[in-house]
């Protein structure tokens, strides 16, 4: 990082969060499995199955009520180590047909968790993987990204008397580390941030902006011209609205962000209105979002909960209830997370799809 910013110059935010996440030699996502206790986070897949299969009987009722059409690519972004989607076929393999139907597509640049996902869909045929959606083949598209978008790098500034400033990430010669700076002058980027948060933060305010997220919402939103939907699910806020929500996560815990650089998780929380109007732009129509308890206890979590406990052990029944409960908890995931899902044009906001 000192010799790209003596070579460069000091980095925006989001410079700094591609170099660390996205290196393709000391990169965190290129490097390592994340997940799991061995690792820095735990995903909703990792915690509880029932999560991948509502997500996939999801899926497999939306190709039906769109005509159960056959080459239908489903498609996962940022898949972790395939457990999303090894219990989303499981599940969605109850509907006649679907598995028949599909190809299957992994957007993953890892090559560590590209294995891990190679062997948990072996049962399954027709699998590719690709490092972007562009390489995935024209054609209708079921998709899901689950904590992807909060991973994508974003910019931060700062409003000052001088307009709003980008953040930047300089090296600090006395102490032989990085530091947050500030550029001289107003950034261009502003010019995405939403109307209200622009005009009606006060000095000192920090916002932030994820071109990428924008341009994955754009581009979903014109691959479902050819129908049929996504599902975005993520944590972070409703509304657009100032705030530094920017954090680095190792073993667990919380870290200071410029510390352990490529050695630590980087994430931010989504702004799912700056996501939906980007897709709504794009010609897609947006659902939610919702949070994420009221779309697992719309689609049927307690029953499929209890239809787990029927059969478990003492043991395993405490794990799923206590798994289930960490999903749709208020004060754990249930609230914070939420769940947006997008159509292939307008005339779908009269039908919405389950749970929205």
């Amino acid at each position: 990082m000192k010799r790209c910013i003596a070579l460069d110059g000091p980095l925006t935010v989001a410079d700094f969060m591609a170099a660390a996440l996205g290196h393709p030699q000391y990169g965190y996502y290129r490097t390592r499995d994340p997940l799991g206790m061995a690792g820095d986070f735990t995903t909703a897949p990792e915690i509880s199955q029932v999560f991948g299969e509502l997500i996939g009987l999801w899926m497999a009722e939306m190709w039906r009520l769109h005509g159960s059409s056959t080459g239908v690519r489903l498609v996962e972004l940022g898949p972790g180590r395939g457990t999303l989607m090894a219990d989303m076929l499981r599940a969605a393999s109850r509907m006649p047909g679907f598995l028949d139907a599909i190809t299957i597509h992994m957007v993953e640049t890892s090559p560590t968790l590209r294995r891990a996902q190679g062997q948990a869909l072996a049962a399954y045929a027709k699998v590719t993987w690709h490092d972007n959606l562009t390489e995935v083949p024209d054609g209708q598209m079921l998709l899901v990204a689950n904590e992807f978008l909060d991973a994508l790098p974003i910019h931060q500034l700062v409003r000052t008397e001088k307009g709003w400033c980008e953040k930047l990430v300089v090296w600090d010669e006395s102490t032989d580390r990085p530091v947050f700076g500030l550029s001289p002058g107003a950034s261009p980027v502003e010019n995405l941030l939403a109307d209200n948060v622009r005009r009606n933060s006060e000095i000192g305010a920090v916002a932030e902006v994820s071109p990428h997220s924008l341009a994955v919402a754009t581009e979903i939103a014109q691959r479902l011209q050819s129908g049929i939907a996504a599902l975005i699910v993520d944590y972070g806020y409703r509304d657009s609205a100032a705030g530094d929500t920017l954090q680095a996560v190792k073993n667990h815990d919380y870290a200071p962000v410029l510390d352990n650089i490529g050695e630590a998780d980087l994430t931010a929380h989504v702004d799912f209105a700056a996501v939906g109007r980007a897709a709504a732009e794009a010609g897609a129509t947006p659902h939610g979002p919702i949070t994420q308890r009221d779309f697992m206890l719309d689609l049927g979590a307690l029953h499929r909960r209890d239809a787990l406990l029927a059969r478990a052990t003492p043991a395993q029944a405490k794990v799923i209830k206590t798994s289930v409960q960490r999903l749709i908890d208020p004060k754990e995931m249930g609230t914070l997370f939420k769940v947006m899902a997008v159509t292939a044009n307008s005339e779908a906001a009269a039908n919405p799809p389950p749970g929205f």
